[in-house]
């Protein structure tokens, strides 16, 4: 019976990440028709309305938003919105934690600093880490010392820490973003 259970675990193993994926994005597909096809239907007529309108003013929608931000009035009143937005006790803690994660999405088109991997010796061991910030400066501190900001996460994405370091203190490592990742929120288990 082990046995059994052993390689529907495996199946289980090998399908859910697939599965997942799919379902998340077949989700976001659905949705999105479905809250834009009402005001889609507003201005077409029910007979010409077709299933993926929705779908596609998404993408308009999107596009637009990304044409809008770079607009300097638009981009202040996202900061007095976001301002507002952060006293308010729950939704500031929602919101900078979604903000702080779709800022890591390189929107400028340059390499960012997130792409670099170090190794980062604690002790008699070592850590991979990533640079976030090149030239950090250490809020609060009058240190006039060069320091980088590595953020260390920690195995199946419990949290992290991050560190400023003297730029001696790091290794450059020959290894992608997408691997390192993989090592560290695994644990080290891989395959």
């Amino acid at each position: 019976m082990s046995q059994i259970s052993h390689i529907l675990l495996k199946g289980l193993v090998a399908i859910l990440p697939i599965g997942m994926t799919i379902y998340l994005i077949y989700w976001l597909g659905i949705t999105t028709e479905t809250v834009l096809a009402g005001p889609i239907r507003w201005f077409v007529p029910a007979e010409s309305y077709v299933p993926g309108m929705g779908l596609a003013a998404g993408f308009v929608v999107l596009f637009i938003a990304g044409l809008l931000v770079n607009a300097y009035v638009v981009r202040r009143s996202m900061h007095l919105v976001e301002a507002l937005v952060m006293r308010v006790p729950v939704v500031k803690t929602v919101y900078g934690a979604l903000r702080d994660v779709t800022r890591l999405v390189n929107t400028d088109g340059r390499k960012g600093d997130l792409e670099r991997v170090v190794m980062v010796d604690i002790g008699p061991g070592r850590v991979i880490g990533f640079v976030t910030q090149e030239h950090a400066s250490l809020p609060g501190s009058a240190a006039a010392e060069d320091l980088i900001a590595v953020y260390l996460p920690m195995s199946y994405q419990i949290g992290g820490y991050t560190l400023y370091l003297p730029r001696s203190r790091i290794e450059p490592i020959d290894l992608s973003v997408e691997a390192a990742m993989r090592i560290v929120l695994t644990g080290g288990l891989q395959r």
